[in-house]
């Protein structure tokens, strides 16, 4: 190797602060790819805060399972046509996410004051929708912390297209699936 590269270039060492650099950028590595596994719940809120702004205020899947019992709530699917189709919160309405339309909520639900919750895979597309709701005048939204996986980690009942309870989430991608840790996953 000495032959190769000449034995001025085999003779240096690397300076103290290229060691240092190299570590913390394999770190950084180590981190990026192994904290999902090891943080869980932590890192979960991390990709909350990296997507969200929290314009809108979460709400917990127990709290929303209280309010259901109670009937105080409706709940918003902010997810496609598709995911819903595999399976949804009970008694939740679907508004979609690329064709939502404040208008038509507007219909479905006249009074401003009334409790909302919405809800997609994570919580990131429902900040959204929560956001154009809050622009419409709405003014008790709140966006479902972790979404449905969550819903369905903490092992509350979801239902699909024909309302039976099904244990299928639509998972949107490989990559969001290991969010959810209970339930079949599904892709299409």
């Amino acid at each position: 190797m000495d032959v190769l590269l000449g034995p001025e270039v085999a003779a240096r060492e690397p300076s103290p602060n290229f060691q240092k650099a190299y570590m913390r950028s394999i770190l950084f590595l180590l981190l990026l790819f192994c904290a999902p596994l090891c943080l869980g719940q932590e890192h979960f809120n991390e990709i909350l805060d990296t997507y969200n702004t929290r314009s809108i205020p979460y709400i917990s899947v127990e709290e929303l399972r209280m309010l259901q019992h109670r009937g105080e709530v409706v709940v918003l699917d902010a997810r496609e046509s598709n995911e819903y189709s595999i399976s949804h919160i009970p008694n939740a309405t679907y508004v979609g996410y690329s064709e939502f339309s404040p208008e038509e909520a507007l219909k479905a639900i006249p009074n401003k004051s009334t409790p909302i919750v919405v809800y997609c895979s994570l919580g990131i597309r429902s900040e959204d929708i929560g956001e154009k709701l809050k622009k419409a005048g709405y003014e008790n939204v709140k966006n479902l912390y972790g979404g449905i996986f969550e819903w369905k980690n903490k092992e509350f009942p979801v239902v699909n297209r024909f309302e039976k309870e099904t244990d299928s989430v639509h998972t949107c991608t490989k990559l969001w699936s290991k969010w959810l840790k209970k339930g079949i996953k599904v892709y299409e």
